[in-house]
């Protein structure tokens, strides 16, 4: 191998690495968006459960009116 077919086929690995850098970088950002977007839905949620739980209202512990 000549070292000009050696320096291509380091450039193509090189390119090849760039591109999944820039793929997985995509896919962190989604992924970060998407965790931020839970964490939102976390907190809301927790703030829905101390309202019930602060008004004495607790569903999991009513039973419907056929029991």
């Amino acid at each position: 191998m000549t070292d000009g077919e050696r320096l291509t086929r380091l450039e193509e690995r090189y390119t090849h690495l760039q591109r999944h850098l820039g793929e997985q970088d995509l896919v962190i950002l989604e992924l970060s968006r998407e965790v931020d977007r839970l964490k939102k839905e976390l907190v809301a949620l927790r703030g829905r459960f101390e309202v019930a739980h602060a008004s004495g209202d607790e569903p999991a512990s009513d039973r419907p009116p056929h029991y």
